[in-house]
């Protein structure tokens, strides 16, 4: 037989309903809420670099590629064809003035100079014989005006004599015009004579010039071909570290190729690249800095290609700290050229963001546990700053880290 439940158990087993229920609704609300935050893409502050807006000076620069190279290098080339008979030193090694480095093969290039030792010998004599020969002709012919100078002396006495005598009535009229006729010949070949006496000086002197100094081409010639073979006698022209050797015993060597190079590793500049489209922001005398890792360090554009080299200019960098612990020879670094300075104008800490002016997407912390994407207009920049021109005001924080993977988001959670 059924027997009525009291109201009181009723009750409570409603209550049970009700709170049971009631925590089953409360706690789908947390999950769904809990859920709804794990669905929302977040991001840790810990890898965030944030920069916060302020006005400053910039001094606007343009970037570059660099590559640290000796101050000093010097190709040594072989002076004549040849081959490699010794080698006397490594890459690497020290070499002082005068230092032998590597021995040639010279038997041919010295019998040639021999040869032309002889050839100016031979040449010396001729032009020593020459002068001989110009004296000796030159004497003949002033004795000859000496001769000719004594005949025409007596010609004239005779002359005279004829006239006086003629005023006496012993001479005749043709006696007189014969010794005239005499005299007037004999004084035509002495000035004749006199004239080619001239004439064959200058031209023994001509003669003598061209000799003299066809002879001094030869001997010049023959300083070149010494002073060449002084040269293929390979050795260092200074102080330096032997940077490349040809040390292939054997191997042959052209006239003008490369047996080795000579480099001052104790300095060092920069060699830069920039595209052409900034070549009229490069100019000589600029100043540029060069970042290596977090050193900067600092230095003057010395020189500028005028040329343009597949879309590329060239220049080089004189550093001031020539001598820097972080320097290698063939190391990359980031170059800056300064070119205007931009006073008073807000500025953000440059990043891997800033690829030149125009407009960006980047995020801004806009509370402590949010950051949103904005538009934002930069402009020039250099090494440590971008030149911002919209978008953000100053005590803007802005994150300057790489964001790519978040391109797509408008709104992140900072955890």
């Amino acid at each position: 037989m059924d027997r009525e439940i009291p109201k009181e158990v009723r009750n409570k087993e409603r209550n049970k309903k009700i709170i049971r229920w009631g925590s089953i609704g409360i706690g789908g609300v947390v999950l769904v809420s809990v859920l709804i935050s794990l669905m929302r893409a977040g991001v840790q502050k810990k890898d965030l670099v944030l920069s916060t807006v302020d006005k400053g000076t910039i001094e606007v620069s343009v970037s570059a590629s660099g590559k640290v190279a000796p101050a000093f290098e010097e190709i040594i080339n072989s002076p004549i064809n040849s081959r490699v008979i010794e080698v006397y030193r490594k890459g690497g090694d020290s070499v002082d003035v005068g230092t032998p480095i590597l021995k040639l093969d010279l038997q041919s290039a010295e019998t040639d100079y021999k040869k032309l030792l002889d050839e100016e010998q031979m040449r010396r004599y001729k032009l020593d014989q020459l002068r001989v020969n110009n004296q000796t002709k030159l004497s003949d012919m002033a004795m000859q005006i000496k001769v000719s100078t004594m005949k025409l002396a007596r010609m004239k006495v005779e002359l005279r004599n004829e006239h006086y005598l003629d005023s006496l009535g012993a001479g005749t009229t043709d006696k007189v015009r014969q010794a005239e006729l005499s005299y007037n010949v004999a004084q035509l070949e002495y000035e004749q004579l006199k004239q080619q006496y001239a004439n064959e000086r200058e031209v023994a002197a001509a003669e003598l010039k061209v000799q003299e100094l066809d002879f001094n081409i030869f001997r010049k010639s023959l300083a070149e071909m010494k002073r060449t073979l002084d040269d293929a006698q390979i050795r260092s022209p200074r102080k330096a570290i032997l940077t490349y050797i040809n040390n292939q015993i054997g191997a042959q060597i052209v006239q003008g190729g490369q047996v080795a190079i000579i480099s001052d590793l104790s300095h060092f500049k920069v060699e830069g690249e920039i595209a052409d489209t900034y070549g009229d922001r490069v100019a000589a005398g600029g100043k540029a800095i060069v970042k290596i890792g977090n050193e900067k360090l600092e230095g003057t554009v010395s020189s500028v290609t005028p040329l343009s080299k597949n879309g590329v200019i060239s220049f080089s960098v004189q550093l001031t700290d020539d001598n820097n612990k972080r320097l290698r020879s063939g190391l990359k670094t980031d170059l800056y050229v300064m070119n205007a300075i931009k006073e008073d104008v807000m500025r953000l800490a440059n990043g891997s963001y800033y690829v030149g002016r125009g407009e960006y997407e980047l995020f801004v912390m806009t509370s402590e546990d949010e950051i949103v994407k904005r538009k934002v207009q930069l402009g020039d920049s250099n090494f440590e700053f971008v030149e911002v021109l919209g978008g953000l005001k100053v005590g803007d924080r802005v994150v300057v880290s790489d964001m790519s993977p978040y391109k797509n988001k408008n709104k992140l959670k900072v955890k």
